[in-house]
C-alpha cells in the first residue's frame, strides 16, 4: 500500500466503504461504474451495459494495483486514500500471467510475481491458481503456457467445480450484493 494511502487512512479514518463502482473483469481489466451502470445490473453475468467503462489511464490502473488487496471476510477492495473501494469480480480476485517455459514464472494482472502453490481446473476446461498472493483466473492468452506446465508435471489440476471456487478459495464476487439496496 502507498504511503500517501496510509497517511490518508490515519487522517480520516472514518470514511464510509464505496460499494459497486469498480469492477475487475475475467482478463484483469478495471471498470469504473456509475450509478447509472450499476442499475443496468450485476457486473459479473450481466450485460455490457452493466460492466462499465474499462480503465485505460496507465497510472490510475498502477495506483489501483499497488493499493488492492482483501479483507478478513475476502471481499478485495482497492484502498482509495481513506475509503475502501470494494470490487465487483467477473471472475476471481486475481488474474494470472505465465511466461512460457522453463520456469513459466507467474505474475498478477497487479504486476506481483506469485509462487504457485496448487493448480485448479473446473468443469469448462478454465485453469485456476492458488499462490501465496491468492487465488486467480489464468488469463485466456496465456492458456498454452499452463497447458505446457502442467503436460510437464510441473502443475497437478485439481478438479472444482466453478460455484464451489468463491467458498473453497475465500473470496467474494459481489460485496455489493451483501449491502442494502439503496433507495
Amino acid at each position: 500500500m502507498d504511503d500517501i494511502v496510509r497517511q490518508a487512512i490515519a487522517k480520516w479514518p472514518n470514511v464510509p466503504n464505496c460499494y459497486g463502482w469498480l469492477g475487475l473483469d475475467a482478463r484483469g481489466n478495471w471498470y469504473m461504474r456509475d450509478d447509472q451502470t450499476q442499475g443496468a445490473g450485476t457486473f459479473a453475468g450481466g450485460s455490457a451495459a452493466s460492466k462499465g467503462s474499462l480503465l485505460k489511464h496507465d497510472k490510475l490502473i498502477d495506483f489501483i494495483a499497488r493499493n488492492y488487496e482483501s479483507d478478513k471476510a475476502g471481499q478485495w477492495f482497492f484502498q482509495n486514500g481513506p475509503q475502501r473501494v470494494y470490487v465487483e469480480l467477473e471472475a476471481t480476485p486475481l488474474v494470472w500471467r505465465i511466461a512460457g517455459g522453463p520456469d513459466f514464472a507467474v505474475t498478477a494482472h497487479t504486476g506481483k510475481a506469485a509462487r504457485v502453490q496448487r493448480c485448479i481446473l473446473d468443469e469448462h476446461g478454465r485453469v485456476y491458481l492458488d499462490t501465496q498472493l491468492g487465488f486467480g483466473l489464468v488469463h485466456t492468452q496465456d492458456m498454452l503456457h499452463a497447458a505446457d506446465a502442467i503436460e510437464q508435471g510441473l502443475w497437478v489440476p485439481q478438479e472444482v467445480l466453478t460455484r464451489e471456487l468463491p467458498q473453497r478459495f475465500a473470496y467474494v464476487r459481489s460485496p455489493a450484493a451483501s449491502q442494502p439496496v439503496r433507495p
